[in-house]
């Protein structure tokens, strides 16, 4: 059983997250067997690209229906990107489509006024000192590639948020459900120390997030 496992569906350069763990000393592996999946102690969910394809693959391959029992179960789940946004109710990317629903919210894209992809290193506001940013410095920067953002309905469960022609939610917790806009494995000192928080155990396994 692996601390760590890295949903392998077909999206994404998933061997640098795993090679992110693996620097900071934590047991990764990229997987999409059901089984390995569902031994885990915790799951990453990457995505990379338009919502509707990542979404799309998710549910065909079963994998979807696998996450979320895994939450309800109380396993951590961390999405990153496009599998941030997935969390959410829904994304307009492509016309509407349905996320996970397991954070209330839309995903929307950023303005005809804004160069789209938002790309590069831009800084994140801790907002409520959440245990997933110990040890990272104070309003860090991270490295971002996206051209949609999340709104959630419920501002509790926003960590951190950045400013990019508006102002998003770029970490999202609510119990064991976590998410990152931008791409920890690309942002150096900072991404590798929330991708260590995030496996020692900070967010909170005692209940599901409905």
């Amino acid at each position: 059983m692996s601390a760590v496992a890295i949903i392998d569906y077909g999206v994404g350069n998933l061997r640098s997250v795993e090679k992110a763990f693996r620097a900071v000393g934590v047991d990764a592996v990229v997987s999409s067997d059901q089984d390995a999946l569902g031994a885990a102690e915790r799951l990453i969910l990457p995505g990379v690209g338009a919502f509707s394809a990542c979404i799309h693959e998710l549910r065909r391959l079963g994998f979807a229906d696998l996450v979320l029992d895994r939450v309800q179960h109380g396993t951590p789940l961390l999405g990153v990107c496009v599998g941030m946004q997935m969390l959410f109710e829904e994304s307009s990317e492509f016309g509407q489509t349905k996320g996970l629903g397991l954070l209330k919210g839309r995903v929307r894209k950023f303005g005809d006024e804004l160069n789209v992809p938002h790309v590069g290193w831009n800084q994140v506001t801790n907002i409520n000192n959440h245990e997933l940013l110990t040890g990272v410095p104070k309003d860090p920067f991270f490295y971002f590639v996206h051209s949609y953002y999340c709104e959630p309905a419920d501002d509790t469960t926003i960590v951190g948020q950045t400013e990019y022609g508006v102002r998003f939610a770029s970490i999202v917790v609510k119990h064991n459900v976590c998410g990152v806009q931008f791409h920890p494995e690309k942002s150096q000192a900072a991404g590798l120390q929330l991708l260590k928080n995030f496996a020692n155990g900070v967010v909170d396994r005692s209940r599901p997030p409905n």
